[in-house]
């Protein structure tokens, strides 16, 4: 009873438990870029492939370039004339990955092209057969070690999520701030601008004996 109330549960958490692994398909036009991005933390692995389907279906299939960039614009990856490639790396820092698409210049067909990518993080990127295999685990307790980093990677999220947070809160603060400043600024000038035009007036309509 043990034994299967155990099993359950790892099925139950399994169901659970967001994995981050996202097949997606892109219209590429004939010309122009297409891409997509993701915000991941730090510290994580990716794992991403893709392959180029013609609409028309001509063959050989058309090629394609393909990039992709760190949240500071730094290249990790970049190919030219591929019709399928893969690529994989570690993040070193918080924010937007993005992976771009466009179509070579040799390309001269009428329609446009699909790009089928399958991208991988954190969990989901691991090779657990070669863990298996190294660490010769197997059945329920290769999927407890799943659940196990599958935890862990949301404890991770949920920090980063957490600090992502305070730090908005904190540009929220400043920027209230600023914009109070502002106004106080734009009011006492307002006042000091107002008394000055009656002061001026005052003396004009004296000087005219107007009043």
């Amino acid at each position: 009873m043990v034994g299967g109330g155990v099993v359950w549960a790892v099925l139950l958490f399994s169901l659970c438990t967001p994995r981050r692994s996202e097949a997606v398909w892109l219209n590429l036009p004939a010309t122009g870029t297409k891409c997509v991005s993701d915000e991941i933390h730090n510290n994580v692995v990716v794992l991403a492939d893709y392959v180029v389907i013609s609409d028309d279906h001509v063959h050989p299939s058309p090629t394609i370039s393909a990039e992709v960039t760190s949240p500071y614009g730094n290249t990790l990856y970049r190919q030219e004339n591929m019709t399928h490639g893969k690529f994989a790396f570690t993040t070193t820092d918080d924010g937007s990955y993005m992976a771009c698409f466009w179509v070579d210049g040799n390309y001269s067909g009428s329609g446009g092209l699909s790009i089928n990518l399958e991208w991988k993080t954190g969990v989901a990127a691991k090779d657990w057969n070669s863990v298996a295999r190294k660490e010769k685990v197997e059945g329920i307790e290769l999927e407890l070690r799943k659940l196990e980093e599958a935890v862990e990677t949301v404890h991770q999220n949920l920090l980063y999520l957490k600090t992502r947070e305070a730090e908005m809160r904190t540009t929220n603060e400043a920027t209230n701030h600023r914009v109070a400043l502002y106004s106080l600024v734009s009011l006492t000038f307002c006042i000091v601008v107002s008394a000055l035009q009656i002061s001026y007036l005052k003396s004009y309509f004296q000087k005219k004996k107007l009043i």
